[in-house]
C-alpha cells in the first residue's frame, strides 16, 4: 500500500484481522497499528502466531439497533433501514463517537481508539458475516466520524470489498463521493479532512 509507505510511523487503525495482518505493523514501523475484530476465537488463533499484534474484540451494535427500531433479525441482509437511520441529523453531527447520538456509532471500544487521531484507517473484508450482513456498516460510519472529528489534518480511508452492496452504499453515503480519490479492484480510497471547525462545510462536499 503506497499510502502507508508514505505515511510510515503513523497511527493506523484496521477493522479486521487476518493471516496477513502481521505485515501492516511491519510496514508501519515506528508507528502504532491497532486491529479491531468481531470474532474472539479468531483473535486468539491469530495471536498465537503473532502475539505482538495489538488487537481488540469488537462488538457491533447493529443487531441491537435493528431490534429496538422494530426491524426483524431476519432482515439483517437489508441495509435500507440502517441507511435511513444514518441519514438522520444526529448522524451528521461531528462529535466524539462515544458521545454521538447516532445509533450507528460504535460504543465500547478501548479509549485509545477514540482518543487517537488516525492517519490511516482500513475497513477490511469481514470474516464473520455473509456478504450483505450489516455488521461493517457501523465500521464504515464510525471511521468517517473519527476522521471528521480529528483536531486538524486529514485521514486516508480504505474500504475493502466495495463490490458488495452494503460496503458500496455505506462508503458512498458516509465517506462521501466527493472525498473519493481512487479505486483499485475492490479497494476504495478516500481522504477525509477534519470537520472540527464548523466552517469546514457540510458532512459531504
Amino acid at each position: 500500500m503506497r499510502v502507508l509507505q508514505k505515511k510510515a510511523s503513523c497511527n493506523f487503525l484496521v477493522f479486521g484481522l487476518g493471516y496477513d495482518s502481521f505485515m501492516w505493523p511491519a510496514l508501519n514501523h515506528g508507528g502504532r497499528t491497532i486491529f479491531l475484530e468481531e470474532d474472539q476465537p479468531w483473535i486468539e488463533q491469530i495471536k498465537k502466531k503473532h502475539p505482538t499484534l495489538e488487537s481488540y474484540y469488537l462488538v457491533y451494535d447493529t443487531k441491537r439497533i435493528l431490534t429496538y427500531t422494530g426491524v426483524s433479525l431476519q432482515q439483517l441482509h437489508q441495509a435500507d433501514e440502517l441507511m435511513e437511520i444514518g441519514m438522520g441529523e444526529d448522524c451528521k453531527i461531528v462529535v466524539d463517537p462515544r458521545f454521538s447520538k447516532c445509533k450507528l456509532s460504535i460504543k465500547g471500544l478501548p479509549n485509545e481508539v477514540y482518543n487517537m487521531e488516525w492517519d490511516l484507517i482500513l475497513v477490511d473484508a469481514s470474516t464473520v458475516y455473509h456478504d450483505e450482513a450489516p455488521g461493517r456498516m457501523g465500521a464504515v460510519y464510525i471511521t468517517g466520524l473519527m476522521a471528521r472529528n480529528r483536531e486538524d489534518g486529514e485521514t486516508d480511508m480504505f474500504v475493502h470489498d466495495v463490490d458488495r452492496v452494503v460496503k458500496d452504499k455505506f462508503s458512498k453515503a458516509f465517506l462521501c463521493e466527493g472525498y473519493f480519490r481512487q479505486q483499485e479492484e475492490k479497494i476504495r480510497h478516500s481522504t477525509i479532512p477534519s470537520h472540527r471547525n464548523p466552517s469546514e462545510g457540510p458532512f459531504c462536499p
